[in-house]
């Protein structure tokens, strides 16, 4: 088998099986409010959906794969002025992860896979990473979906760029991974301040080469941003397919990765 969950095996089993090119997949996500119109649980739902497809489309079975329970949990302060949101601060996340990273040093396994569903953990991984690759001389890959190309056919150009939270793309993969989540009733434009922004002629947004801290309520009173209207279940199954073959590639790239390219290795 090409992968396995972590936590199926028994400790000898895993002892067992792993080895220098073995590859562990950490499923990073939050639990936070998407607005009126989708559960709580869509980064969980999106990033376990993702990794899911791309496990079916492995190429290389070397070495085991090992999938670890998802943090579901994750650093979320921006979303915390809305009902719901679960948040652990950015340091308690960055120990979290260090920690996990430890565990699987010390079992033996030298290649981790940060695969991360929520904008809001992307600091939280650049620094656990870069202290996991200098404590245990471990690669440490960080697949943020989001940043994936999305297919050419998909989402207006503008949506893409400022639809930032629960807006099409996240409505679009819940109406493909859940759509009985997905409170239709409720769909409807969220245009956000990045939007009327740039429309503007402003260079200055909430993300970009040049953008500036947000809390949600600074995008949208509602904390969302986009045009949820704009989904369907047809781009979100577009969007899945293309998400889930670029993270099964960069799987198998982060399991034939030469180690002694990282010097000190």
């Amino acid at each position: 088998m090409a992968w396995r969950y972590w936590c199926d095996l028994s400790g000898p089993e895993l002892a067992a099986i792993a080895n220098d090119a073995s590859v562990a997949i950490l499923p990073v996500a939050a639990v936070e409010q998407h607005g009126p119109h989708l559960p709580l649980s869509t980064d969980v739902t999106i990033g376990e959906g993702l990794l899911a497809g791309a496990l079916e489309h492995l190429r290389n079975d070397s070495a085991p794969v090992f999938v670890l329970p998802t943090l579901a949990v994750g650093a979320s302060l921006e979303h915390t002025g809305f009902a719901g949101t679960l948040s652990i601060a950015p340091e308690t996340a960055i120990t979290t992860i260090e920690s996990i990273g430890a565990s699987l040093a010390a079992a033996g396994i030298r290649r981790l896979l940060l695969f991360n569903s929520h904008g809001g953990n992307k600091a939280v991984l650049d620094l656990a990473a870069l202290k996991l690759r200098a404590a245990h001389r471990m690669l440490v890959v960080k697949a943020n979906y989001f940043r994936f190309a999305p297919p050419a056919a998909s989402l207006a150009a503008d949506e893409l760029a400022h639809g930032l939270h629960g807006g099409a793309l996240e409505t679009s993969l819940m109406l493909h991974l859940a759509p009985a989540s997905v409170r239709r009733e409720h769909i409807a434009e969220f245009k956000p301040i990045g939007a009327q922004r740039a429309d503007a002629g402003s260079t200055l947004l909430p993300e970009g080469d040049a953008g500036f801290a947000w809390m949600a309520q600074d995008l949208h009173p509602q904390g969302v941003a986009g045009d949820a209207r704009l989904a369907s279940a047809e781009h979100g199954a577009a969007l899945a397919a293309q998400f889930s073959a670029r993270l099964a590639q960069v799987i198998d790239e982060t399991q034939t990765f030469d180690l002694a390219t990282l010097g000190g290795v």
